[in-house]
């Protein structure tokens, strides 16, 4: 297929197809680093794909910077960014994808809308303060913070783009003659003494955002970026129009001395009546649709909203200009860069035993990368890593057989069936059955670019770009039929464990209805169809029910969906706040729901409702699992958390176990198997860990 083709001239003016293995759909912005595109996992969760302009793909320098990038945005994903989903800085082209948030910056809100009204200023105000408590939590200094680098989402701002972020053990990075970073939002000592810029930098920057929140303009205004440089280093700020109650507090953060600025701790104390009534849903979110990258100088112009936009009054830079020209080139020459979801896995079951057993941990392949996926089948957990494939003993975590795999990526877990176990590795394009007693290879397939995988019964399906569908024996490798399936130019595939049909599904393009086909694997028949009200999302199958997530046009889900077929019924639970990119499972009559950013909720079909809902630490999780008493969830950093199915009570949680490969982060988190009252995870440190279901308080 040919590259896409936006409107345009210039070299980026032909899009790649793929960053990796994910689509890119359409262009979001462009940056002085590179090109911001949307794009869609395999399961079709939406990311943001910064790819690295062509020019700069070839400089030794640029590419330095943008692994600091990485390993900068890696450091920070939590509640208040936007979480690393992958990201490859070694490729010809380099990428990174953070989970799509929607919502405006903060610099398009206020160009479209105007100043903010005093509360939502304080609320802005106390969430940004909190972001930059947990940034500079884990050793980093955004050093760019500005308007355009703020979304303002439904649950609160996110800071985004860590361009020239420096976390403090990292390299310091130099480009001599080149101010980075945007003169308006800079601190003073960012002109003065680059090099020992931190912290406190990124305070000054939220005062002067909030100014900007508050007023439309910066404290300190000017065309010229050299006169701007100027006012941050010299003068007083102008806070003309900022809330009567909050100018106090702004004006000690754009304190000239580092050490005279309130840490974000210490904005938050002051803040906290505000943050604690902090109202998520004070920003109505719009799909983004551009901005400007860090990188190279631009002027104060560029960040003002535009011409009704009241300037600034009353001040003079009472110098002459060569004089002026002199002192700032001065500054600006020293300035330096310093630099899965919704499928219940394999294996899991509703019943516990209180058997005696010991948790256990190991590390089987340390020579692979990348977090375990693992799997549960004939008595054995079965998992792979990029690199290496391996299975191990549910007792006590023994070493029972190890192969080597292709150096790409697995794509999901391994998937016990038929007498064998099938690994998807190499970035989802090798498909490879497995003696599951000596790991000897029985069967491999070749799969082409953009496919997806999909194991119902003893059948691998196997979906083209091109919206075919293929069945394979799981036994033997050979393709039993292809077809396109009636009515579905491009169908998804899902399936689950314990039911013997697949199910497919294909939304209209306004979002109004989604046509759901029960597919037999074995021959690609139909065994019933369905259309259904809304966009949905198939999460799992209980009871001879189908459960959905119905999603809004940002792919937030915005209800909970019931369907059985045999009484060609349905039932529809709104959630109270529409959840971004959720992860979500099915037990009973009852779903699980994961949000990003950490939230989780269980709603009730049988009682129509939500049934209880908490705010977790976990930034990006996997799908959540349940065994009646509990729901498990993995965390990005490793850690396994048990909260109580009945009452949503945080219960228990393992230490986090990051690694010395916390830098690789794995696209779509596997979620723990609970087996026979013992539950298994993988982590980023290459773990594979057991402990009892029974109780986690324990762990």
């Amino acid at each position: 297929m040919a590259p896409r083709r936006n409107t345009g001239a210039g070299a980026e003016a032909e899009l790649p197809e793929y960053a990796g293995h994910y689509r890119l759909e359409e262009r979001l912005g462009s940056g002085g680093m590179g090109v911001v595109h949307l794009a869609r996992s395999t399961s079709g969760m939406k990311l943001a794909v910064k790819v690295v302009h062509a020019e700069f793909a070839r400089d030794p320098e640029f590419r330095g910077r943008f692994r600091q990038e990485v390993a900068a945005a890696r450091r920070v994903s939590g509640a208040f960014t936007a979480p690393v989903v992958d990201a490859d800085p070694e490729a010809e082209r380099p990428w990174m994808a953070t989970l799509f948030i929607p919502g405006p910056t903060l610099s398009e809100h206020v160009k479209r809308n105007g100043p903010m009204p005093a509360a939502q200023v304080r609320r802005l105000m106390a969430g940004l303060a909190e972001a930059l408590r947990d940034i500079h939590r884990v050793g980093v200094v955004h050093r760019d913070l500005k308007p355009s680098n703020v979304l303002l989402a439904e649950d609160g701002p996110k800071v985004i783009d860590f361009g020239i972020s420096r976390p403090k053990d990292s390299e310091l990075r130099t480009e001599t003659g080149k101010l980075i970073g945007t003169p308006p939002f800079m601190a003073p000592e960012q002109f003065r003494r680059p090099r020992e810029v931190g912290p406190a930098a990124d305070v000054f920057a939220l005062g002067s955002v909030m100014v900007h929140a508050a007023t439309g303009r910066g404290p300190f205004d000017s065309d010229s970026p050299y006169v701007v440089a100027y006012q941050v280093v010299h003068d007083e700020p102008d806070l003309t129009g900022v809330p009567e109650g909050l100018a106090p507090l702004v004006l000690r953060c754009l304190a000239k001395e580092p050490e005279d600025r309130p840490t974000p701790d210490e904005l938050m104390r002051e803040l906290r009546s505000v943050a604690a009534s902090y109202d998520t849903q004070a920003f109505i979110p719009a799909q983004r649709t551009g901005g400007d990258g860090p990188g190279e100088l631009r002027s104060a112009a560029e960040e003002q909203p535009g011409p009704a936009v009241r300037r600034r009054v009353g001040r003079r830079v009472a110098m002459g200009a060569g004089a002026l020209g002199l002192a700032v080139a001065a500054a600006l020459a020293s300035v330096q860069m310093i630099g899965g979801g919704g499928r219940t896995p394999v294996g899991t079951s509703p019943h516990t035993r209180a058997a005696a057993f010991s948790s256990w941990r190991a590390e089987p392949a340390p020579e692979a990368s990348g977090m375990p996926q693992c799997s549960y089948g004939s008595g054995t957990v079965f998992c792979a890593r990029t690199g290496a494939v391996f299975a191990l003993s549910p007792a006590g975590g023994k070493l029972l057989w190890h192969r080597s795999a292709p150096a790409g990526p697995a794509c999901g877990p391994p998937v016990p069936a038929d007498s064998l176990v099938q690994f998807c590795t190499d970035g989802g394009s090798l498909l490879t059955a497995r003696d599951p007693r000596s790991g000897d290879e029985v069967w491999q397939r070749r799969l082409r670019h953009g496919t997806s995988v999909r194991h119902a019964g003893g059948t691998v399906l196997i979906t083209g770009a091109d919206g075919t569908v293929t069945g394979v024996d799981g036994r033997t490798g050979r393709t039993t039929w292809h077809r396109r399936l009636p009515g579905y130019s491009a169908p998804s595939l899902a399936s689950f464990a314990g039911d013997p049909l697949a199910y497919a599904t294909t939304s209209s393009l306004d979002g109004g209805h989604t046509h759901v086909a029960a597919v037999d694997p074995a021959t690609g028949a139909v065994r019933w169809e369905a259309s259904l009200d809304g966009m949905l999302k198939p999460v799992g199958s209980q009871g001879g029910s189908l459960f959905f997530l119905s999603l809004d046009k940002t792919s937030a889900a915005n209800a909970v969906v019931r369907y059985t077929p045999a009484s060609k019924s349905s039932r529809r639970v709104v959630l109270p706040v529409p959840r971004v990119s959720p992860q979500a499972t099915a037990q009973g009559d009852t779903v699980y729901l994961l949000a990003a950013g950490g939230s989780l909720e269980a709603v009730g079909l049988d009682a129509g409702k939500r049934l209880w809902h908490l705010e977790t630490s976990v930034s990006r999780g996997s799908a959540p699992v349940g065994d009646g008493a509990h729901v498990y969830f993995t965390a990005a950093d490793g850690r396994l958390l048990a909260v109580g199915a009945r009452d949503g009570r945080l219960v228990g949680q393992t230490p986090p176990r990051l690694g010395a490969d916390a830098g690789e982060v794995t696209a779509e988190l596997p979620a723990p198997l609970v087996v026979d009252g013992h539950v298994y995870a993988g982590a980023p440190d290459g773990t594979v860990f057991a402990v009892a279901a029974r109780d986690p308080a324990d762990w």
